[in-house]
């Protein structure tokens, strides 16, 4: 038995060692971003030990008293924090509902054009704010809903009058949502639309033959053979439901709006580098990771018992 084992092991090692020179390239290619991740992502987490310390700035993380869930229970106990969080999470949740179909259908709608140059014009105009700062966008918003801004302009030709929405909290989540799907949907459709062109053109012909129009085909063909792709992007959305959109929110918030528009990245941005409570911004931003990853492990086991091991992450 030890024998026939050895010789097992001794193979599947042999096949390892095969595997990574026949791969080689690609995983020298993978090098960067590891690299990436190991820097900014991984060796930063070292630093949630702040939420468990009094940090003090002279005597570091590890010279700091231990303060065990003092911070944590200075967050549950504070009712501001419950109002960023239902803010973040009222945020997220209206741009998961209308901003995740968007580029599901601008991609069914992009598959359905005929001219090539027509559609590589679109699709090049529908990417290009995905590639613009907030800090870009935020100040064209800022004048398109000024007072003097088109949008003003058009209230006024119909006989209203001006309004600053941008320090209107009843005007300012939606304006939000709608800004947040104009940047991202061209770019969140490329996924999409790949996976769309990997589809099999003999299931549309036979459609074709059998009478089935273009709705017909996208409604009993596309859909379907994206649904895969489709659970995969929403557990991936899921996992920063409490992710609201930091650079977004923070160039175009205000005072004004702060009871509908503060959410729990700027609070933290407010407690940690402005007035230097470290720990406490450390407790709360470890509650929404936490949160964040209980959240995907949920989802990926509801889609997995729904559609099966394929439309889920692991």
């Amino acid at each position: 038995m030890n024998k026939t084992a050895s010789i097992n092991g001794k193979r599947i090692q042999s096949e390892r060692v095969r595997l990574i020179k026949r791969y080689r390239v690609l995983l020298l290619m993978m090098v960067p971003a590891m690299a990436y991740y190991a820097i900014f992502h991984y060796a930063p987490m070292y630093g949630v030990l702040l939420a468990f310390k009094d940090y003090k700035l002279t005597e570091g993380i590890v010279g700091s008293p231990w303060a065990g869930l003092k911070h944590f229970e200075t967050v549950f106990s504070d009712s501001y924090f419950y109002t960023i969080l239902e803010n973040t999470l009222v945020i997220s949740l209206y741009k998961l509902v209308f901003g995740f179909p968007i580029p599901i259908m601008f991609a069914l709608l992009m598959s359905e054009i005929v001219s090539a140059k027509y559609k590589k014009l679109v699709q090049t105009v529908s990417y290009l704010p995905h590639f613009m700062s907030w800090v870009v966008l935020g100040g064209i918003f800022f004048t398109v809903f000024s007072l003097e801004g088109p949008v003003n302009s058009i209230v006024k030709l119909l006989g209203g009058d001006p309004v600053l929405f941008l320090a209107d909290d009843r005007y300012f989540r939606s304006i939000l949502v709608a800004t947040s799907i104009y940047q991202g949907f061209g770019w969140g459709s490329i996924i999409y639309f790949a996976a769309i062109t990997n589809i099999d053109p003999q299931l549309h012909e036979a459609a074709i033959m059998d009478g089935a129009g273009r709705f017909q085909r996208m409604i009993r063909i596309s859909i379907p053979m994206l649904a895969p792709v489709i659970a995969i992007m929403l557990i991936l959305s899921m996992s920063g439901i409490l992710d609201a959109g930091f650079d977004q929110i923070f160039n175009m918030y205000n005072v004004k709006v702060y009871r509908v528009a503060d959410i729990i990245d700027t609070y933290v941005y407010r407690k940690g580098l402005l007035e230097m409570n470290y720990s406490y911004a450390t407790a709360v931003g470890l509650f929404k990771s936490a949160v964040a990853l209980v959240l995907i492990v949920v989802v990926n086991q509801v889609v997995k018992r729904l559609g099966g091991r394929d439309h889920a992450l692991w």
